[in-house]
């Protein structure tokens, strides 16, 4: 876990999240998640996240992940 995001939260929103395209060939997923913690002093309700990935073959490869909180 880093920044606020474990694994099991990427694997979720690349499973049942919402999908796009993004640049380069890549897709995004999108999902949010209740959070209601304090992160970096401050309480939030909920955290989204925007998984970026890439396919090679038969596997996903996982580019970056965004959390913004709210």
């Amino acid at each position: 876990e880093e920044r606020g995001v474990n694994r099991a939260e990427v694997r979720r929103t690349i499973e049942i999240g919402q999908k796009c395209s993004a640049k380069f060939g890549r897709r995004k997923y999108g999902m949010s998640f209740s959070y209601r913690d304090v992160w970096r002093s401050k309480f939030y309700e909920h955290k989204h996240l925007e998984v970026y990935c890439v396919d090679e073959e038969e596997d996903t490869i996982v580019i970056t992940v965004v959390i913004k909180y709210s």
